[in-house]
């Protein structure tokens, strides 16, 4: 899935910080504000959302994934809060968003964006309301200035937005500036996608299915072995790979250890577990430079039977993909460093059947994920957050009240000592992110009365005995709410997140829905890029293959470069951009999985080049021999006496030596694969035969193959270090460089250049000749 959060500043895409997985969430955490704390309010009521407001006053709202309009509100003045002063926006936006994390996973979930500017205040702050879509440049009808009311919501009816689109400029709530930021999912659709995973296990096991994304988490049990060197070593290297001295002997406490990958490093953190559950860090993000770069070279000398294999259980400590080699046992072994005790290192065998296996995906309670419902959270009968429950929930039971707290009956008092707590008790809030509330929504009329009916009723609050005053608060939140407008069932209880772990979360996912794998080809692009593709012509491409148009791909290429993108590391926008950049070239936009060319062709290029087909080249194709850096400045005699040498001798050096290799062996996958030996070098690694008839055309025609050997060939080349760099056009050359083909090097920046947009964090996508961004609509 593709998500960002709903401002996208300038400070996230120019951080400078080397070690951090993510720099625009860092920069939009820096915009939650210190009230309206998620989920509970400072009235100790549920609040399921967060207060947001940007460093900048015209930073733009936007929509954090694809989405459908549910419900909106367009205001064109603000309204009073009861203070007589305009000083309160009940513009809203409300999107639903179905997506995918996996194979056959998907997620659907809405977002708010509550508190919009008014239309009239846009000039006050220099901005255009024509960055907004369409049917929200107009005043919803209904609105009253005398007095000022909020006009009613409207339904979206079925309009849509892209992820990045422009909703608004947040406003303010009784004179605070902020946004309203919610997400939340409806009860079938949570249980549909989180009765997949281990959310609120306390005791979770390693999954069986293949659904794998983000940090990977091992539970290691109390009493497991650790050896200084793997048994084998020699001089410090085992099979060639090197492995420093470190501690053995054995965790006399369960340990939880979570790693990932980031720019080709790979870093560690390690806890370990007391009895009563509680967390004593070992490590904190222990560096192992350049060992994701240097994966595939790990798995060729420790996996010889099978890297491919070796590989994944490298990267995820698991086989994930169908059909495995490597027989269960010894074969798997995966020696990794980690702490077991303070200062003590070792390597685990990762091949333990008594080590849970875990990632992202499954929402481990190992990266603080909480679900709270009824039966389990710190909320009372009377929906009112209970101190001492919460303190438990988050492991601070032994923080008491003091007797003179515990003494208090009057609700004000015990609403200070909830400040009290969440304020200044370090690492509260920071827990709080990891609960998963299920909760009624204050936007749904329905829940007014068991929401705030006490506040009349009971002595003490604050408008006991004040009617009219209750009157008119009531008044004012029925301004804001809206739930009518959306059709959803009034009166439920939601699942809700905080926004921004959400988010965050999620972002680490890197599968695409083929909605969002469709927008990856361009509408309209450079004529030798790809020139004119419909959405119906790039979902075909997707998914059923291009072989009506001239070329040759197979069926299935979307759901092959997803299991790709996942084996191979593609986690960032950034790498899947350079990737996709490349491969578009090569493949004509998905149009073909085979080099462009016939026999003749094949054989003149890989195989044998006679000094008659050089005479001929040089008279009829000249230019083409010139561009593609074949004539070296040389006249036609100096061309047809050594340009027939050098083919033979590159075919040679290359394995292409038996009648028939040019043919055989030319370009195949996409990334065109090209000669004998890298045929027979990709088999070895993978265990397979791709050099004998017919199989070597296995590379253009099974999509998992076309699109495996595209990534193994990526990172045995070591292209994620050049891709990592960054997203210049030097980046893309650097890339191409190591890529190899023929040309083609403005038509690869053309198509990193958009693919990065529709991947990635960049607002808005920079004009560009015969660039047009895909749409439903175009045609």
């Amino acid at each position: 899935m593709i998500t960002s959060p709903p401002f996208l500043p300038l400070a996230g895409m120019t951080s400078s910080d080397i070690h951090s997985t993510d720099p625009m969430m860092d920069a939009v955490d820096r915009f939650e504000l210190a009230h309206g704390i998620y989920p509970i309010a400072f009235d100790r009521r549920w609040h399921t959302g967060v207060h947001l407001y940007p460093a900048t006053q015209n930073e733009r709202v936007r929509a954090i994934a694809d989405g459908e309009v549910v419900a909106y509100r367009v205001c064109q003045h603000p309204i009073d809060s009861g203070e007589g002063e305009l000083d309160s926006h009940a513009g809203f936006v409300l999107l639903k968003h179905t997506t995918e994390t996996g194979e056959g996973r998907t997620l659907t979930f809405y977002s708010l964006y509550m508190h919009l500017l008014a239309l009239s205040e846009y000039s006050g702050v220099g901005a255009n309301g024509n960055d907004l879509p369409e049917f929200m440049r107009l005043p919803s009808p209904g609105g009253n200035l005398n007095p000022p009311a909020a006009p009613p919501a409207q339904s979206g009816g079925g309009k849509k937005v892209f992820r990045k689109d422009v909703l608004g400029l947040p406003g303010c709530c009784h004179g605070q500036r902020h946004i309203h930021f919610e997400i939340f999912m409806l009860p079938d659709d949570f249980d549909r996608f989180f009765g997949a995973t281990q959310l609120g296990n306390m005791q979770p096991h390693t999954p069986s299915g293949t659904d794998y994304w983000g940090h990977s988490y091992f539970i290691i049990p109390a009493g497991q072995t650790f050896v200084p060197q793997p048994p084998g070593t020699v001089d410090g290297k085992l099979h060639g790979i090197a492995f420093d001295p470190l501690h053995g002997g054995q965790n006399t406490l369960p340990l939880h250890v979570e790693s990932h990958f980031h720019k080709g490093s790979k870093y560690t953190s390690v806890w370990s577990v007391a009895a009563d559950g509680s967390r004593t860090q070992l490590i904190k993000d222990k560096i192992e430079p350049e060992y994701e770069y240097k994966l595939y070279e790990r798995a060729m000398k420790l996996y010889p039977v099978c890297p491919s294999d070796g590989y994944e259980l490298l990267r995820f400590g698991r086989i994930l993909s169908g059909s495995p080699t490597l027989s269960a046992g010894a074969a798997r072994t995966t020696w990794i460093r980690t702490a077991f005790a303070a200062g003590q290192e070792g390597y685990i065998d990762l091949n333990n059947n008594a080590i849970v296996k875990l990632s992202d995906a499954d929402f481990p309670f190992l990266a603080s994920w909480q679900k709270v419902d009824e039966g389990s959270g710190p909320f009372a009968s009377d929906g009112l957050c209970d101190i001492d429950r919460l303190k438990a929930m988050l492991g601070t039971a032994k923080e008491h009240q003091t007797q003179q707290e515990q003494g208090q009956h009057e609700e004000y008092k015990k609403e200070e000592a909830l400040v009290r707590y969440v304020k200044n008790t370090d690492g509260v809030r920071e827990l709080l992110k990891g609960f998963v509330c299920q909760a009624p929504s204050e936007w749904d009329g329905t829940n007014n009365e068991a929401r705030y009916g006490k506040l009349l009723s009971q002595q003490g609050e604050f408008y006991f005995g004040d009617s009219a005053g209750y009157g008119k608060f009531i008044g004012l939140l029925k301004q804001f709410q809206f739930w009518d407008a959306t059709h959803l069932q009034e009166g439920a209880k939601l699942w809700f997140f905080h926004p921004l772990a959400f988010i965050r979360h999620f972002r680490k996912c890197g599968w695409l829905s083929l909605r969002e794998q469709i927008q990856l080809l361009p509408l309209r692009s450079m004529p030798t890029a790809g020139g004119q593709i419909s959405w119906i012509l790039s979902k075909t491409r997707f998914t059923e293959g291009a072989n009506s148009e001239g070329g040759s791909a197979p069926q299935g290429l979307g759901l092959a470069i997803n299991h790709m993108f996942r084996k191979y590391g593609f986690g960032s926008s950034l790498r899947k951009a350079h990737f996709l950049g490349q491969i578009f070239k090569e493949t004509g936009a998905l149009r073909s999985t085979v080099e462009i060319g016939d026999t003749t062709y094949f054989t003149k290029m890989y195989e044998r080049y006679t000094a008659e087909d050089a005479a001929y080249d040089f008279d009829h194709k000249h230019n083409w021999l010139a561009n593609l850096g074949f004539l070296k400045n040389r006249d036609r005699p100096t061309y047809i006496a050594r340009r027939p040498g050098e083919i033979h001798d590159k075919a040679a050096s290359h394995g292409n030596v038996q009648p028939g290799d040019g043919p055989r062996f030319c370009g195949r996958g996409l990334i065109h694969l090209t000669w004998r030996n890298a045929y027979r070098d990709y088999g070895l690694y993978r265990a397979k035969d791709f050099t004998t008839d017919p199989n070597p055309k296995f590379l253009q025609s099974d999509a998992e193959v076309a699109a495996d050997s595209a990534g193994y060939f990526w990172v045995k080349t070591r292209i994620n270090r050049k891709a990592d760099h960054g997203a210049s056009d030097q980046d893309v050359q650097t890339c191409f460089r190591l890529v190899g083909g023929a040309g083609g090097l403005l038509e690869r920046q053309h198509l990193f250049r958009y693919a990065y947009f529709i991947l990635g964090d960049t607002p808005n996508m920079s004009p560009e000749r015969n660039l047009v961004r895909q749409t439903e609509n175009g045609q």
